[in-house]
C-alpha cells in the first residue's frame, strides 16, 4: 500500500490522511472560528466579554479534562482488542451528531450550547487518540515525519475549503437564499458535520488496520487495557527520554492549543472587527496547507526537535506582538506568522513521539500523548480567563501562555532522540 520506494502514497496512507480533512472541518469553523464569535454575540449576547471568556476556557478546560482521563485507558484497550479504527469512527459519530445539534440552539442558551459543544469536542478529541496511534499502520518506515506532515496538511486545506463556504454564507447570506448572518452560522454547524461523516468514509472502507498476534475482545479486552495501562506507568518510570518529551509536549503544545481555541475570543475582547477576524483565521489555514507539508520535510532534513524549536519562536514573538496590536491588519499579519508553523510544530511532535515508543503499543501510548495534549489544554485556556476576568484586561491573557512554550522548548531540548529509538525498538521486540 505504499510506493516502493517508500515515499508516502497509496490508498492506505491517503485514507489515514483523509481523515484529517474531514475532522479538521470541525476544528476551524467550529473549535476556532464561529462557536466563539457566536457563542460571545449571541449565545451569550448581553454578557460582559471578560466572564464570556471564561466560561468559554471552562468548557474548551472540562471537556478536555474529560479525554485526558479517558484516552490512556481507551488507547489500551484498542491495542488489546485491535479495535483503535472502530474506536476513533465511535468518537466521531459523537462529536458528529453534536456538531449538528448546535444549530438548534437558540439566542441566549448559552449553558445548552457549552453543553452540546462539550460533548462535541470530547468526539473530536476521542478519536484524536485513535486516529493519531494508527499512523504506524499508516506511515513507511522512515517516513513519519511526512505522512504525519500530510495528515496535517489535508487538514488545513478542507478546514479552509470549507471554512470558505461558510465565511461567504455569513457575509452574503443574502446569496445563498438564507435569511441573514445567524441563520448561516447555523447551516456552517450542519454543513460540518456532514463534512465530517462523509469524508470519514474512506477511513471506514480502505484503511486496514494491522491484526493483532493476540486479539482479545469483551471484558477481558477491557481487563486486559487495564493491566496494560498499569505496565505501561510502569515502563514509562524507565523510558527517559519518552518522559522528557511528554513533559515538554504537555507545555508547548498547550500554548498551541490555546492560541487555536482562543485567538478569535482574544481579537474580540480588545475590539476588532469580526469579520476581519475570520477571514484572518481563514487565511491561517491555506497558508497553513504547504507549511505543514514543507515542515514535514524540514524535519528529514534539520530534525523535527530543531524544527518544533523555530516553531516555538515564532509563537512566542506572535504573543508578544499580540499583547499591543490594536488593528486588523496586525492580526492578518499575526494569522500569517502562526499559519508557517502551527501545523508544522504539531506535525513534527507526533512524528517525533511516534519514534520514540513502542509500535506495538501505540494506541496505548498515544493515549498517554493525547492525554497531556487535553491536560494542556485544560490549563492555557482557563490561564487566559481567569487572566482576563481577574484583571480586566485580556491584553495580560495573552502574555501569560508566553511561558508554556518557554518552559516546553527548554525542556524538549533536553530530548535525545537516538537513546530514545534505540529504547522503543528493544522494547517492541519483549
Amino acid at each position: 500500500m505504499t510506493a516502493s520506494d517508500g515515499r508516502p502514497g497509496g490508498r492506505q496512507v491517503i485514507s489515514w490522511a483523509l481523515y484529517d480533512w474531514a475532522n479538521s472541518a470541525f476544528a476551524t469553523t467550529v473549535l476556532a472560528g464561529f462557536f466563539p464569535l457566536f457563542f460571545k454575540k449571541y449565545w451569550s449576547s448581553g454578557s460582559d466579554v471578560t466572564v464570556s471568556t471564561f466560561q468559554l476556557g471552562v468548557a474548551n478546560a472540562a471537556a478536555s479534562l474529560a479525554v485526558a482521563l479517558l484516552a490512556p485507558v481507551l488507547g489500551a484497550i484498542a491495542d488489546r482488542s485491535g479495535a483503535r479504527k472502530r474506536y476513533l469512527l465511535l468518537f466521531a459519530g459523537m462529536g458528529i451528531v453534536m456538531t449538528g445539534c448546535l444549530a438548534l440552539v437558540a439566542e441566549g442558551q448559552w449553558p445548552f450550547a457549552i453543553a452540546i459543544y462539550m460533548f462535541a469536542l470530547v468526539g473530536f478529541s476521542g478519536a484524536n487518540v485513535f486516529y493519531d496511534a494508527l499512523i504506524l499502520d499508516a506511515a513507511p518506515h522512515g517516513r513519519i515525519d511526512r505522512v504525519s506532515a500530510l495528515g496535517f496538511a489535508l487538514g488545513y486545506l478542507g478546514g479552509g475549503v470549507l471554512f470558505s463556504a461558510n465565511v461567504a454564507m455569513t457575509l452574503w447570506p443574502g446569496a445563498f437564499g438564507l435569511a441573514d448572518a445567524t441563520a448561516a452560522v447555523k447551516l456552517s454547524f450542519v454543513s460540518v458535520a456532514v463534512w465530517w461523516a462523509l469524508f470519514s468514509l474512506p477511513l471506514l472502507f480502505f484503511f486496514r488496520e494491522v491484526p493483532l498476534s493476540e486479539r482479545v475482545t469483551g471484558w477481558a479486552a477491557v481487563k486486559s487495557g487495564f493491566v496494560q495501562i498499569a505496565g505501561t506507568f510502569h515502563a514509562l518510570r524507565h523510558m527517559r527520554v519518552v518522559l522528557v518529551f511528554l513533559f515538554a509536549y504537555w507545555l508547548y503544545i498547550d500554548g498551541v492549543h490555546t492560541v487555536i481555541r482562543m485567538a478569535i475570543d482574544y481579537g474580540l475582547a480588545i475590539g476588532l472587527n469580526a469579520n476581519d477576524l475570520i477571514v484572518a483565521l481563514l487565511m491561517t489555514q491555506f497558508i497553513g496547507f504547504p507549511c505543514a507539508l514543507l515542515f514535514g520535510r524540514l524535519g528529514e532534513s534539520i530534525g523535527a526537535k530543531a524544527g518544533i524549536l523555530i516553531g516555538l519562536g515564532v509563537y512566542i514573538f506572535a504573543c508578544v506582538w499580540g499583547y499591543s496590536m490594536t488593528e486588523s491588519w496586525e492580526f492578518y499579519v499575526l494569522a500569517g506568522v502562526i499559519g508557517l508553523v502551527q501545523g508544522g510544530v504539531q506535525a513534527l511532535s507526533r512524528g517525533l513521539y511516534a519514534r520514540l515508543i513502542p509500535a506495538n503499543k501505540s494506541g496505548e501510548f498515544f493515549g498517554f500523548y493525547n492525554m497531556l495534549g487535553k491536560f494542556a489544554a485544560i490549563l492555557g485556556p482557563l490561564i487566559m480567563g481567569v487572566v482576563s476576568v481577574t484583571t480586566g484586561d485580556p491584553r495580560l491573557s495573552i502574555l501569560a501562555i508566553i511561558v508554556l512554550f518557554v518552559a516546553g522548548g527548554g525542556l524538549l531540548l533536553a530530548v535525545n532522540e537516538r537513546e530514545g529509538v534505540e529504547h522503543a525498538h528493544a522494547l517492541a521486540r519483549i
